[in-house]
This record gives C-alpha cells, sequence and structure tokens, in this order.
C-alpha cells in the first residue's frame, strides 16, 4: 500500500465498516512507519479489474506480529482474497522475525475464524466489549512457533466461504496502547 492508495482504500473501508472505519490520518500513520530501516508495519492491496478489492496491515515489534487490518471488498467474499492477504502478512511476520502472530476477531465472525484457524491460531483469550459500537467480545487468536512462519496452503475455491473481516474497539490494543479512533497507530483486526 503507498499513500495514493489511501483514497480507494478509505471508500472500501467506509462500505465495509461504516460505523467504526480509520481514518485517513490513521492510514498516514501507520503507512509511515511502513518504509525504511526501522519499519514495523506492512501494507498491502490487492487489485482486480483496476480497483483496489482488498487490503491488510501487520505490526512487527520485538518478535510479534499483529494483524491490524484485514479486508475483501463485497463481491470478492469467497474467493480466495482473505487468504491471500493473510499469507502476504504472514510472509511479513516471518520477514520481520516474528516468533508469534496475534489478531482480535469477533466472536460472532465464525467465518474468519475458520479462516485463521486453517493457518495455524488457535484462541488464547476473549477481550471483553472489544467492538464498538454493539459490545461485542474479540476472540484473541495466536499462531506461534514454526507454523507461524509457514503459510498453510489457501482452501480450494469451491470450498471457501465469504468472510467478514474483524475490526477494531474503543480500548486500547495490548501491543500499541493506542484506542480506535485516536491519531497515532491504531488497531483493526
Amino acid at each position: 500500500m503507498r499513500w495514493w492508495d489511501i483514497e480507494p482504500v478509505l471508500a472500501l473501508e467506509h462500505d465495509l465498516f461504516p460505523e467504526d472505519a480509520w481514518s485517513r490520518g490513521m492510514f498516514w500513520s501507520d503507512l509511515a512507519q511502513a518504509r525504511g530501516p526501522r519499519a514495523t508495519r506492512h501494507y498491502v492491496v490487492a487489485e482486480a479489474a483496476g480497483r483496489i478489492v482488498g487490503y491488510a496491515g501487520l505490526a512487527a515489534i520485538d518478535g510479534t506480529g499483529d494483524v491490524l487490518t484485514i479486508a475483501a471488498a463485497r463481491d470478492q467474499w469467497g474467493t480466495g482474497l482473505g487468504s491471500r492477504l493473510l499469507t502476504d502478512l504472514l510472509q511479513a511476520a516471518t520477514a520481520h522475525d516474528c516468533h508469534e502472530v496475534l489478531l482480535e476477531v469477533r466472536v460472532d465472525n465464525t467465518r474468519a475464524q475458520r479462516l485463521y484457524e486453517r493457518f495455524g491460531f488457535e484462541p488464547i483469550g476473549f477481550r471483553r466489549g472489544y467492538y464498538q459500537p454493539g459490545n461485542v467480545d474479540a476472540l484473541v487468536m495466536r499462531l506461534s512457533g514454526p507454523a507461524a512462519q509457514t503459510p498453510a496452503r489457501p482452501e480450494p475455491a469451491d470450498r471457501r466461504e465469504p468472510q467478514t473481516p474483524p475490526r477494531p474497539a474503543s480500548d486500547p490494543h495490548p501491543m500499541t496502547g493506542h484506542a480506535p479512533g485516536t491519531q497515532g497507530t491504531q488497531t483493526h483486526g
């Protein structure tokens, strides 16, 4: 993802997550940390037919990766795009020498949970009332050890189900300490 991708990413963000979409400043802030020898962020976009149809981001700090955001356009659900985006994030985690990768997912988002489980993520806890509005709990999942450095093979196209990407909440994220909606590093995960 580059700065010129922010506007189309924001359009997709607002379509998918109208109540808690990231702001332009939040994307700019994270992209500022994605370049150079001390980069701690990795962002990628997916394009089809000349438009951005998905995006994903990872923070990598002190051997721990954190999936910040992963999203696919509605017309791309069930195509394997989520698997390809997650594979890219796990490859970035490997490049950053991460020994574990964490993420949060809505407890009611079973499709996304199945995607993460196929990649070897395991539940490790809950964050009560993490997703706002609605006060929905987040399931915290972790991929650790050698599996964190070897992405799973995507499921065949005819067996995939659409997924709804996970989203952030109003309480501070354990890795960044920032709450969504404030300037600075944010979490979409």
